[in-house]
């Protein structure tokens, strides 16, 4: 169950933050959901938790990298050529649509997916026959705007959006950037890719050998995250959602410890700006029904997806930069992970060209 909490004053050089209850819940959420994660990589049956809400609930792991399709994406952009643009394509291509069963179809299709095989027609003719068959070749997590290439359907404008990038010389400018926010600049200047996705295919990127920058140089807070933060925090005195972010990053080791919480990490890594700034979106939703009583922003006051144990969960895959798929390897059981899905969908959010700077993941 959640850990109790207070109202507190927390001092930041000559400013000072106030937290309501629900911080303790955001250590929570955090601390549980990587216990729920390991239990199941350890091979430990079910139940993984003994909080209603999250036993209930559809929450994204704590760390990004460690969802369903963070994974998958993970794979495909190590498993072909690795030079900028066929990096680029692969990321744009599997992460436009967000689902796994998609790319099958694509590299059925094309066999190995690269800049040479990459064929609008060929694609777009798989694709119209997929959803020809009933079949949803677009993750229902996320809504994401068409871009205004001139098609009918938004497939093929996403299609004609990555010959654009590509040919734009996208690959060659990510490659040469000096920082993940030049990055995130390159890429939110081109159509429909608004804050929330840019920053999205931003850290996709640095998962690749295409880029590798520390994540926790630069953040952007999404609307989910700012709700969380606003139920997180009574008043920030003029600290920005990034700032607060940030002191998350700085302090997680004294807050796991003030609320007495066994923090059990990502194989020796803590968490990153990125995933404190998911981690905000998914308190917001836990706090739905944990605290109904606190004020975020927006007007939801339950929580859509409900969990469903599902299939197996793969023995985790992550970038080989970050120094970690060793010690995935010695904790694993010899019999492979427990059955039941890594959950990695919240609340559908749109991830377009959207005002302000909003980005969330859940």
């Amino acid at each position: 169950m959640p850990v109790g909490g207070v109202v507190r004053s927390i001092r930041v050089g000559a400013r000072k933050l106030v937290a309501s209850p629900v911080l303790g819940s955001y250590w929570f959420v955090a601390s549980e959901r990587q216990r729920i994660y390991h239990g199941k990589l350890n091979g430990r049956p079910a139940p993984w938790s003994e909080d209603p809400i999250l036993t209930a609930h559809r929450f994204t792991n704590a760390y990004r990298a460690a969802d369903r399709v963070s994974q998958d994406l993970i794979r495909v952009q190590y498993e072909g050529p690795q030079d900028p643009d066929n990096i680029l394509l692969r990321t744009l291509l599997f992460r436009f649509f967000n689902k796994p069963e998609t790319w099958c179809l694509i590299e059925e299709a094309v066999s190995v997916v690269s800049t040479a095989t990459f064929d609008i027609g060929v694609l777009d003719g798989v694709l119209e026959d997929a959803m020809g068959r009933g079949e949803r070749v677009y993750s229902p997590a996320y809504i994401i705007p068409p871009p205004p290439f001139g098609a009918r359907r938004k497939h093929l404008n996403h299609l004609r959006l990555i010959e654009h990038i590509l040919a734009s010389g996208a690959g060659k400018k990510i490659a040469g950037a000096s920082s993940l926010q030049q990055v995130y600049r390159i890429l939110s200047a081109y159509p429909s890719l608004g804050p929330f996705l840019a920053f999205q295919l931003t850290i996709d990127l640095n998962y690749s050998t295409l880029i590798d920058f520390d994540e926790n140089e630069f953040v952007v807070a999404g609307p989910g995250a700012r709700s969380g933060l606003a139920k997180c925090f009574l008043d920030t005195d003029g600290f920005g959602p990034e700032d607060v972010i940030r002191w998350m990053v700085d302090h997680q080791e004294d807050e796991f410890e003030r609320y007495g919480l066994d923090f059990q990490d990502l194989f020796g890594r803590p968490l990153k700006m990125i995933d404190c700034q998911n981690l905000f979106c998914e308190t917001d939703k836990y706090a739905r029904v944990a605290h109904p009583e606190a004020a975020g922003i927006g007007a939801r006051v339950r929580i859509k997806q409900r969990y469903v144990p599902g299939r197996a969960v793969a023995a985790p895959f992550f970038p080989p930069k970050w120094g970690i798929n060793d010690a995935v390897k010695n904790v694993l059981p010899s019999n492979g992970p427990a059955d039941g899905p890594e959950d990695r969908r919240g609340d559908a959010v749109i991830l377009g060209a959207v005002s302000a700077p909003v980005l969330a993941f859940g």
